[in-house]
């Protein structure tokens, strides 16, 4: 049996469906399962088990034998939350607790840890781990994940295969429940088809144009190949970055969404808002060397495929994968 936490979520219930595509169909699904929106990412998923989040390790110490690899996915990701418990309880507790148990019942596991970690990037965006404690996250989402990636590299015992992934902008399919924190083109398809228009943070950076400010934006089916190729391969133990390897403007992600749509751009600049505009990044961009050192060398969807993949075959019609 597969087990993934944070199932019902936006990049479990992908890799849900990608698995069952390949005929994986011995899923457990862990997660919260009390959000019915959120649930409808799981419709005409199969699977073997859904088991609540709060009792998941009782499960894990009656079924263990049966359990063959872990996807660790589920996490609080809201950015503008600031109560640190919450974090410190679902994100770094609960991760060391499932690293313990897969080290102890010799379960290999994937855990997805987060760019945010990287902060502003004075150090660049490299998945170093000897960079890993130098970092300074911008908020305390990222610094729940960096904390988790510092504690299990500090760990003297570990599953017999581990590979943590810091994903960068994800974005794709059933996240309609995320609300503020869905991706950037999730946003600008809603603002396109409310009022035809769209709008951009201006630049509060001397070296940057209104609307360049850059992100590495990954195409959630990419993110997802990644994955199951780390369960197939089983490559060297590490934490590696995940996202294209490209970094391209918000101009270009929001042209790309009104091709999608058949439409002329329309796209107009706002201020940065007070309260993020010294906390906001400019630019990121995955290094992905440590990745194609393993051997994956899939090539990744364009910004511009991966929006129209999207709008069209999901976000027109209310779809899910």
């Amino acid at each position: 049996m597969i087990v993934i936490t944070g199932a019902a979520g936006f990049i479990a219930s992908n890799l849900a469906g990608s698995l069952n595509s390949m005929g994986y169909e011995k899923l457990v699904l862990v997660d919260d399962f009390s959000n019915p929106l959120k649930n409808k990412n799981l419709q005409y998923k199969i699977f073997s088990e859904k088991v609540d989040r709060k009792s998941f390790f009782d499960w894990f110490e009656l079924n263990h034998t049966k359990v063959t690899f872990v996807f660790h996915l589920g996490a609080r990701t809201d950015t503008s939350e600031f109560d640190i418990t919450i974090f410190d309880k679902l994100n770094l507790h609960f991760s060391k607790r499932i690293w313990q148990f897969c080290s102890k019942y010799s379960t290999p596991l994937v855990y997805a840890s987060s760019a945010a970690t990287y902060g502003m990037g004075e150090y660049g965006f490299i998945d170093d781990h000897n960079l890993i404690q130098k970092l300074t996250p911008l908020n305390p989402y990222g610094e729940s994940k960096n904390n988790f990636d510092l504690w299990l590299l500090n760990q003297k015992n570990s599953p017999p295969f581990w590979a943590g992934y810091k994903f960068f902008n994800v974005y794709g399919p059933n996240e309609y429940h995320k609300d503020r924190m869905a991706s950037v083109v999730f946003h600008a398809f809603r603002q396109i088809k409310s009022n035809g228009q769209m709008q951009l943070f201006k630049s509060h950076h001397p070296e940057y144009a209104d609307g360049h400010q850059k992100r590495d934006f990954i195409y959630v089916k990419d993110l997802i190949d990644v994955l199951i190729y780390s369960m197939k391969m089983s490559f060297n133990n590490g934490i590696y970055n995940l996202g294209s390897g490209a970094a391209r403007t918000f101009l270009d992600l929001s042209k790309a969404t009104f091709s999608s749509l058949g439409l002329e751009p329309n796209i107009s600049f706002i201020d940065t808002p007070i309260d993020i505009r010294e906390k906001y990044q400019y630019y990121t961009k995955a290094d992905l060397t440590k990745l194609k050192s393993t051997g994956y060398n899939k090539s990744f969807t364009s910004l511009e495929e991966g929006v129209n993949d999207y709008v069209t075959n999901y976000l027109l019609n209310n779809n899910y994968a």
